[in-house]
């Protein structure tokens, strides 16, 4: 590897533009504005890419009544008479809204029967109404006045009096709090069966962004790798990568560890600086319409040694087994078990400690970097199509380096596809 990306840096423009064109990479007129606007310092390979989101579909409003409809058929099966959201991800999901939460509410009412409610700040309704795209019942609050008190009129006018509502999982407690003294005949419960029950299945609409989220974390990952060099802070390397993400068109970044810091799963707070012969970890990922990626790789500036070879292609046959795992009907935990088998057969671990596996194989992925459900222990939540992960299985040898490979995958209904290639080996980390 340490050949290959020097031969290619000693590349001219037009070469090494060639060469990332050929891998997908498309680069902008040297005339582009986003373009003369970098920073002096950033690589020319980053400076030349260029915008990649056309043609990206976003979710369209069929897509989201039917989420609600789905939701609704839900809470009839699971006897929730209506569920409160707050801003965040789930809101999104269901109806496209994006606001920013404060100590005033802004809240969302899904009922098992009848009209969405909204509820919102008097003096924010005319900004509310031009974002709202369902359902046309606005309850607002002056500032002198109860938000929770109008929560609970929702409630009453739906014929709930007594009876569940749910409470979205990310509701902050305040909120909670103030509606149940407002209704305290009714019964407050999760609201997870329904929200997870919706957004752990992926709709090929959904599938698609992802795709594209994947293939953009592609793309700005192989550019950023090629301007590694001995002597680069961590802030030079991350700074080319969200540099990278946002002339392709996307919001995205990544952490990169060094070293001996490779071993810490989420990174360390020690200022590193790249030295010959390093482990190099990078992990991120960018969004498109709201849908995340999320991928690791880990190379060596350099050549790597025998050692760095061995558990890197140790790392590479534990993600290999977990994905050979994720069959559909399969409990969650059954990937857990075979990635990390392969691990402690290896001689590491046992369990989680290290040196070894320290924590899940992989997460849910999708609106939210981290969401339902986990590969983990204990999980028998069966695989089903539809649903979206993590394989990231870690060896951590704290004191010597890290390596984790993290490719994201969906479930078809003939078993597991990754949304990208996998990392061929620790000299050719893209190929």
């Amino acid at each position: 590897m340490c050949t290959d990306r020097r031969d290619f840096l000693r590349l001219s423009a037009g070469i090494a533009g060639a060469t990332l064109l050929g891998a997908g990479v498309s680069f902008a007129d040297t005339n582009n504005v986003d373009v003369i606007q970098q920073r002096q310092d950033t690589p020319e390979l980053i400076q030349r890419l260029r915008r990649m989101t056309a043609g990206v579909v976003p979710i369209s409003d069929d897509e989201r009544k039917a989420r609600i409809a789905k939701a609704q058929r839900l809470m009839a099966e699971r006897k929730i008479d209506a569920i409160f959201l707050e801003p965040g991800s789930s809101m999104f999901y269901f109806t496209g809204m994006r606001w920013s939460t404060s100590e005033r509410m802004f809240a969302l009412v899904i009922p098992q029967r009848g009209e969405l409610a909204w509820v919102c700040p008097k003096f924010e309704e005319e900004r509310a109404r031009e974002l709202i795209k369902f359902g046309n019942d606005v309850r607002t609050w002056e500032e002198d006045q109860s938000p929770y008190r109008r929560v609970a009129e929702v409630f009453r006018d739906r014929g709930i009096r007594t009876g569940r509502i749910g409470i979205e999982e990310r509701a902050r407690f305040f909120l909670f709090d103030g509606i149940r003294q407002e209704a305290p005949r009714l019964e407050f419960v999760s609201a997870t069966p329904i929200t997870a029950g919706c957004r752990m299945f992926k709709s090929p609409a959904e599938i698609a962004l992802m795709q594209k989220a994947n293939d953009l974390t592609i793309v700005a990952y192989r550019a950023t790798w090629a301007t590694m060099r001995d002597g680069m802070p961590q802030g030079e390397f991350s700074g080319n990568c969200a540099t990278a993400f946002r002339n392709l068109g996307v919001q995205g970044g990544v952490f990169c560890s060094f070293g001996k810091y490779t071993a810490f799963p989420h990174g360390s707070s020690t200022p590193q600086t790249l030295a010959e012969g390093d482990v190099i970890l990078m992990d991120g990922g960018c969004n498109v319409e709201g849908y995340q990626s999320d991928i690791t790789r880990t190379f060596v500036l350099g050549k790597p040694t025998q050692r760095q070879r061995d558990i890197w292609d140790l790392e590479r046959k534990s993600q290999d087994a977990g994905f050979a795992a994720a069959k559909v009907g399969a409990p969650c935990e059954a990937v857990d078990a075979a990635a990390r088998q392969v691990i402690t057969d290896a001689g590491f671990g046992p369990d989680h400690k290290t040196p070894g596996l320290p924590h899940r194989t992989g997460h849910g992925i999708g609106l939210d970097g981290h969401e339902w459900t986990n590969f983990v222990r204990g999980n028998k939540t069966p695989i089903q199509p539809g649903m979206c992960f993590s394989d990231e299985p870690t060896v951590v040898i704290y004191g010597e380096f890290g390596i984790r490979l993290e490719d994201c995958l969906y479930i078809t209904p003939d078993g597991p596809k990754f949304f990208t290639n996998q990392s061929p080996s620790i000299d050719k980390p893209f190929g």
